[in-house]
């Protein structure tokens, strides 16, 4: 049995359409599960190449990174001041839908909402570089 204290990542559960792409909605406004998402694509590892404001609305975003030849595209609709939902796609290759990273990313995005203080902080703090390998000590 769960706590009743639990937050939105337990009791997320991804549905998906006839063709793969994941959705969920949070009770959250957009401008949260933005700064949640671009979150989660951080803890993946996932390299956002786009965070705009979607062409036909500007309530709704468009994010889209890269992961290992995956292309994700991350739409968020803000469906009233308090309510976003969010639609996933990672295509690998050019007939399949990698479900499984979809997954990850919406239960990545709500346990940013979860915990906004560190959503927040890792959002404002630059990715690490690599440490740079000494070529003459090889």
């Amino acid at each position: 049995m769960v706590g009743a204290g639990t937050g939105v990542a337990m009791g997320t559960g991804v549905d998906y359409t006839l063709n793969g792409i994941a959705f969920k909605t949070f009770t959250a406004p957009v401008e949260d599960v933005r700064v949640a998402t671009r979150s989660g694509l951080q803890n993946m590892g996932i390299e956002i190449t786009k965070d705009a404001a979607a062409e036909d609305d500007s309530n709704n975003w468009r994010l889209e990174g890269t992961a290992n030849k995956r292309q994700i595209a991350i739409d968020l609709q803000s469906l009233t001041p308090k309510t976003t939902r969010i639609r996933v796609v990672a295509e690998d290759g050019i007939f399949f839908k990698d479900k499984a990273t979809e997954a990850e990313i919406i239960y990545q995005t709500a346990d940013a909402l979860d915990h906004p203080e560190r959503a927040t902080a890792k959002a404002k703090t630059p990715a690490k570089k690599p440490p740079v390998r000494n070529a003459s000590r090889q």
